[in-house]
């Protein structure tokens, strides 16, 4: 018998993205709702009637009453999917009122797992979940995937959680075992938390978002449809994501074209549904320092959030080019204080580069006026 399953995690609905300007923040959150239905339209073309929701569907215990009343409306719009809805650590067990509102206003298509009891996912196959009892339960609760199911079915995990210790802190707890699959019997544990698509081994695999929220990931945002023929899972990633968070390098040398490259390393199409952060190396004259400035302020409207960092392309200035800025007076004073900032081994690392950043805004502003 074959059958399929679509899994999902860390959707994180509500996330208010306080970093970014309201337009984006709104734009950004809009597209975590729309990933439902991507979702749905995801686990329709592989054939899936299942979308496992592996923790994390809210990015809060408390979320707003219309981020919970829609996103279950718009489960309950995809009638013919069964969602399986699991408490991750930021939106644990210990947000009853979160969960009992689930409980009283989700859809009938929507199946909540709130304790660690395996339930029966299909005839023949067994889920056994792991709740999230709190944001950090200091213990391995996927330990409760060793529970005994039906002789001959497939056995499923869910869980949620870290296989590492993602965040760094000292004494981390409750990390769940790499071989919890072979521990338990599981043919396939679907987890999330780590928000990259990550495969721990042939059975053992996160999802990852399949809406990123930052450039931690510098992968497309996807779930994983799982076909189950025999025992042994196959895995296919299936791309979800509305967004892009892109992470382009430029590296410039005295002669290159600038704007020829630029465009090279940034997305022509659907510029707007991109976020970027560009960073770009190496060295340029400064007239072409400056040109490039004014290339990336007149691009960066195209996108729906632009970054540039520059502190690490040097700059050659040379006294003639100061001559472009001013051959005398005030302006040429900064000017050429600002240049032998910019050359002083004994500034600061972050100095030189304010000096640098400087001269050139200078020398754009100098042009500007000239024109």
């Amino acid at each position: 018998m074959t059958f399929r399953i679509l899994h999902t995690s860390d959707l994180h609905l509500g996330r208010p993205f306080g970093g970014y300007p309201e337009g984006i923040r709104n734009r950004l959150r809009e597209a975590r709702h729309g990933a439902i239905a991507r979702l749905a339209g995801a686990a329709r073309s592989g054939g899936a009637e299942v979308v496992l929701m592996a923790g994390d569907t809210f990015d809060a215990e408390t979320p707003a009453p219309e981020t919970l009343r829609q996103a279950l409306r718009a489960m309950g719009d995809e009638g013919d999917l069964t969602w399986v809805l699991l408490p991750g650590n930021h939106d644990s067990l210990a947000a009853s009122e979160l969960w009992q509102r689930i409980a009283s206003d989700g859809p009938t298509n929507l199946r909540v797992m709130t304790t660690d009891s395996p339930q029966e996912l299909f005839p023949g196959a067994w889920l056994l979940p792991a709740p999230c009892t709190h944001r950090r339960p200091g213990r391995d609760l996927t330990e409760a995937m060793s529970a005994p199911t039906p002789e001959g079915g497939l056995r499923i995990g869910l869980g949620h959680g870290a296989i590492m210790d993602f965040t760094g802190e000292e004494g981390a707890t409750g990390i769940i075992p790499p071989d919890r699959a072979v521990r338990s019997g599981l043919d396939y544990l679907a987890l999330g938390d780590w928000h990259g698509q990550m495969q721990v081994t042939p059975v053992t695999w996160y999802s990852g978002t399949p809406e990123p929220e930052g450039f931690k990931h510098d992968i497309p945002g996807s779930a994983l449809l799982v076909t189950f023929e025999g025992r042994f899972p196959k895995v296919a990633p299936i791309e979800t994501a509305h967004f892009r968070w892109l992470r382009p390098r430029l590296d410039l040398l005295p002669g290159d074209d600038a704007a020829s490259r630029l465009s090279e390393v940034l997305p022509q199409a659907r510029a707007r549904d991109h976020l970027i952060r560009l960073s770009v190396t190496g060295r340029l004259p400064l007239a072409d320092r400056a040109s490039l400035e004014v290339e990336l302020s007149r691009c960066a409207p195209d996108f729906g959030w632009f970054a540039a960092d520059l502190s690490d392309l040097a700059v050659e200035a040379m006294p003639e080019d100061l001559d472009q800025i001013d051959r005398a007076g005030a302006l040429r004073q900064a000017a050429e204080a600002l240049m032998s900032e910019a050359a002083d081994m004994a500034l600061s690392q972050v100095d030189r580069d304010t000096a640098t950043a400087a001269l050139s805004r200078l020398y754009v502003l100098a042009q500007e006026v000239q024109a």
